[in-house]
């Protein structure tokens, strides 16, 4: 029998926001439809709504014509609903073996732990999805890429009629991608509804069969994936022309003085790492997962211990025990998983935004809450951060906005940040948000401060940096200019043995 999935007039409010009005579509088994839209059109809203998380103010979802209402996570579950989200639902401590099986772990007939059945079943999977990993790995020392491939292992194992996936491919690798689209491929087959929300429109017309677009929490239009174009999508997700976002950035050209100067840094990972970085200058950093670039920036920033080799901050050597101290001789580090390391997600805009300086907005040991509040309303104002409140919270924002908050952060008036390492500043960002940060670095860069740009896009490193350092398994493969560099270069650098 066809399976069939109905969203029925869903609204939800949250306070200042009208996060979905009226959106009704309807979605069929053995397809795969692309939920797509600007962040904070409504996407995410709209998936904790299918997986229980959150109820609607108003609307029904149907299942095969069944009304259905979920008044928990539990209740989605056992509806065959699963939903994969950005933020990873694992509990690090655990094996792989265990959070893959944890709501149905196979027992003894004494009632203990049948380990032996248990790390056969999850081998099965593993060697089905084809990853270097074992049943008794610990979540907690897995790379990001592996930690969400055991996420969507989760859902496989559940054999659930109905899956989601909310920007499955951000933290992967191509390898893992191709990985994940021959499973989706299978699923389609075998008649599973599938909803899959991307910002990367490659992705959508390789993997998708229908498109549902929203934007500001309305249902704007539902097309035929081979029946569109990526000019056509882009319109109706932005309600704008577009053209070609890098074509328009306005660069700096004149470089100055080396504000950074690594040389034969060694870490655990890192072999022997050395490169300059001027000011105004944008320095990409291009490799695979795994290839040490966030290593890199790690060790710069003094969050993880160096081996041997030095670190000169505008000519001085210098030796960073913390990220405090970095911090103080003025570098700023926008993390790779801004929810986790970033930011304080239950704290509001403006807790967030003074963390760094909270000596500066302080009277003796009381915050003082003009000087914060002055602080947080030139980032939004400078940003566009969308808040109707700097006090709202940080987790009720969209991926967009929450990287502009970290982006406010550290080039905030109460700080002298010359050297800005950004690492993955675009992940999960709708495209039209993209280009405003693509335009913001360069901006910076014009300001005259050094800029650190790390992407697993190399399209964007191609387009927004004016020198490239390729990594392989910690070490540097290659150096090439951005008039020099392509996409086969590049790669063939990333690839090199």
């Amino acid at each position: 029998m066809e399976k069939y999935l109905d969203f029925v007039d869903i609204s939800k409010a949250f306070p200042g926001v009208q996060a979905l009005k009226d959106i009704k579509f309807h979605v069929k088994g053995g397809r795969v439809s692309a939920l797509l839209g600007e962040n904070g059109a409504g996407k995410s809203t709209l998936l904790k709504i299918l997986s229980g998380d959150i109820r609607p103010d108003a609307g029904t979802i149907l299942i095969n014509g069944e009304d259905k209402v979920f008044s928990s996570p539990r209740d989605s579950l056992a509806a065959g609903i699963s939903v994969i989200y950005q933020e990873r639902q694992l509990i690090p401590m655990l094996s792989v073996a265990e959070n893959v099986f944890l709501d149905c772990l196979p027992k003894k007939r004494i009632g203990l732990l049948d380990k032996a059945r248990l790390w056969d079943d999850t081998e099965k999977i593993i060697n089905k999805f084809g990853l270097p990993i074992s049943p008794d790995d610990s979540v907690a020392r897995l790379s990001v890429a592996h930690q969400q491939m055991v996420e969507i292992m989760k859902a496989y194992r559940r054999s659930s009629d109905i899956i989601a996936f909310d920007e499955p491919t951000a933290p992967l690798a191509d390898a893992e991608i191709s990985i994940l689209f021959k499973l989706i491929s299978q699923l389609r087959d075998e008649g599973k509804i599938i909803l899959y929300v991307s910002h990367r429109l490659a992705e959508i017309f390789q993997v998708t069969d229908d498109i549902i677009v929203l934007k500001d929490g309305r249902l704007v239009e539902i097309l035929k994936t081979i029946e569109s174009n990526e000019q056509e999508l882009v319109r109706a997700m932005v309600g704008r022309e577009l053209g070609n976002t890098y074509e328009k950035l306005s660069r700096n050209t004149d470089f100055g003085d080396v504000v950074l100067d690594v040389r034969n840094l060694n870490t655990n990972m890192l072999k022997d790492i050395s490169f300059s970085l001027k000011s105004g200058e944008v320095l990409g950093f291009a490799g695979l997962i795994g290839a040490g670039r966030t290593e890199v920036a790690r060790a710069i920033f003094g969050a993880d211990p160096i081996l041997s080799g030095d670190i000169y901050v505008h000519g001085e050597k210098v030796c960073f025990k913390s990220p405090r101290d970095a911090i103080e001789r003025g570098i700023g580090l926008c993390p790779e998983d801004r929810k986790d390391q970033g930011l304080v997600l239950r704290q509001s805009i403006s807790c967030n935004i003074s963390m760094p300086v909270l000596e500066k907005v302080a009277d003796s040991a009381f915050m003082n809450k003009k000087k914060e509040e002055s602080l947080a309303n030139e980032a939004v104002g400078k940003y566009g951060i969308k808040t109707h409140s700097i006090y709202k919270i940080a987790a009720e924002l969209s991926g967009g906005n929450q990287q502009k908050v970290i982006l406010g952060r550290w080039t905030s008036s109460k700080l002298t940040t010359s050297i800005l390492i950004l690492d993955e500043p675009t992940k999960g960002i709708d495209v039209g948000t993209k280009a405003e940060i693509y335009q913001m670095v360069c901006d910076l860069a014009k300001e005259g401060k050094g800029v650190i740009y790390i992407s697993s896009e190399l399209i964007e490193v191609l387009n927004v940096c004016d020198n490239i350092i390729v990594m392989r398994n910690g070490k540097i493969t290659g150096r090439v200019t951005r008039e020099e560099a392509t996409e086969e270069s590049v790669l063939a650098l990333a690839m090199l043995d």
